[in-house]
């Protein structure tokens, strides 16, 4: 099958195994995000027990005698509670509305039954002056799923990368394959004409036997190269999850067209959409959390639970919910740390200390990334330059080299220019293949830094959004 650049592209983004690592990891974050929207909807729960069969001996007290005596017990129980919770991540109080319903029977002398009821309650739950986990959820949780969406379009970037290396790996294989099954053939031709003029006294034989060994040495090239040619063949066929008997033959892409990016224009594209970017805010968000959470168990802790309901006992199922009472439950808690020897207080400073060196390091890492988006893009445009002076040097190879083995046909050129010639034809060849790999990967690279396609001019999640059918 024949393949160009960006159908390799392609196919790697779809089919290779690392393609299909990057996706899983994405669907793991996307599922832990679709978790924490579903923690922020109302929940229906269902608790119950039901049924619940004692038959043993308990120990109860015998006023008559003041001891206390084992007495035969058996009893038939269930249980079951209905309730709707919200949280509420600006408080970090837990709302709810519940029902409950039980019933006992006791067996033995005393037979009988009760039915006991809640029909309707409600109520919260709040802690006044504690960590409020959902708070930080809120601010983090959003932010992490963002970052996983732009680290899947990065990572799919890199594969582009990887397959670039890949492509031109074999790509040179083959046109080093190419060059020594022409030389062979050129090196055959070349030793025949060389034989006819040694019989007419028209080169030394020093010469023809330099002819000679150049024919042996391509030959020896070719399988070399051969043996190369299929090693590159099968990586980037293994690498593209293909079947390991695929031949390919690739087609080099043509001199692209002119590309222009700015450095500034990338560092702020770079800022804007970089996963990097948002894993160190990240940093940040769960270092300042951790402060918070040290600094409120460091102190004194409150919390208030109140609900407002009805209840009511009967022996009946019927008359457990008529005529229900009042239920009103409310309770306050304090946590008061007295003595702890600075356990508390030293948590929280060493909170504080890992916010600073998170701080410092982040500043870091954002200077190290600004530099190598600059440097990226500098080698960028030096590799436009570059390609263009390796496609003149190659196109001059080429006469240079047509015009000596002519030459040397007709008697007009030595040996060690012919040799000098197809030399210098090989190596502007593999130049320009250099020249080509290196240009497209300083490419990718910037769309990888930047997630920014700098030949439509727009947005990689854009394009991630519109494929996954995700709506802003």
């Amino acid at each position: 099958m024949k393949l160009d650049l960006q159908q390799s592209i392609m196919l790697a983004k779809d089919s290779s195994l690392q393609a299909f690592r990057t996706q899983n990891l994405y669907l793991s974050s996307y599922w832990e995000y679709r978790s924490y929207k579903a923690g922020r909807l109302p929940s229906l729960t269902l608790k119950t027990t039901p049924i619940q069969y004692n038959r043993d001996f308990t120990k109860r007290y015998d006023y008559e005698s003041n001891i206390d005596v084992y007495r035969k017990q058996q009893s038939l129980y269930s249980y079951g509670n209905l309730s709707i919770s919200q949280n509420l991540d600006f408080t970090g109080g837990t709302f709810f509305i519940d029902s409950e319903l039980g019933y006992m029977r006791n067996f033995g002398e005393n037979t009988y039954s009760q039915f006991t009821t809640v029909p309707f309650r409600i109520g919260y739950s709040q802690s006044l002056f504690g960590f409020n986990s959902f708070k930080w959820e809120r601010k983090i949780e959003p932010l992490k799923y963002e970052k996983a969406k732009r680290q899947y379009i990065y990572n799919s970037e890199e594969i582009a990368e990887t397959v670039i290396n890949y492509f031109f790996n074999l790509a040179m294989a083959q046109v080093e394959y190419d060059m020594a099954l022409d030389n062979v053939a050129s090196s055959d031709t070349l030793y025949k004409i060389g034989e006819s003029r040694h019989g007419i006294a028209a080169i030394s034989r020093a010469d023809l036997l330099t002819l000679k060994l150049e024919a042996v040495n391509a030959r020896n090239t070719l399988k070399n190269t051969e043996i190369s040619l299929k090693r590159a063949m099968f990586n980037f066929v293994s690498y593209l999850n293909m079947d390991k008997e695929t031949i390919v033959k690739l087609t080099l892409p043509d001199r692209p067209r002119d590309i222009d990016i700015d450095a500034d224009d990338a560092l702020r594209y770079a800022k804007e959409n970089n996963p990097d970017f948002l894993s160190y805010k990240q940093e940040i968000l769960e270092a300042e959390r951790e402060v918070d959470r040290t600094r409120k168990s460091s102190t004194f802790d409150a919390s208030i639970y109140a609900s407002v309901g009805f209840n009511q006992v009967a022996s009946n199922f019927t008359g457990s919910y008529h005529h229900p009472l009042q239920q009103d439950i409310v309770s306050i808690g304090l946590t008061i740390p007295i003595i702890d020897w600075g356990v508390r207080k030293g948590r929280a400073n060493m909170a504080k200390n890992t916010l600073n060196v998170t701080k410092i390091s982040v500043q870091q890492k954002i200077l190290q990334m600004e530099q190598d988006v600059i440097m990226t893009v500098n080698d960028f445009n030096i590799q436009k330059d570059l390609i263009g002076s390796a496609e003149e040097a190659l196109e001059l190879a080429n006469l240079a080299y047509e015009s000596t083995r002519e030459r040397f046909i007709i008697g007009k050129s030595d040996i060690n220019s012919l040799t000098m010639a197809l030399s210098r034809q090989k190596e502007a060849r593999k130049n320009y293949i250099s020249a080509l790999q290196n240009y497209w990967l300083s490419y990718y690279k910037i769309r990888k830094m930047t997630l920014f396609d700098f030949e439509e001019q727009r947005m990689l999640s854009d394009s991630f959004d519109e494929m996954m059918n995700i709506h802003r």
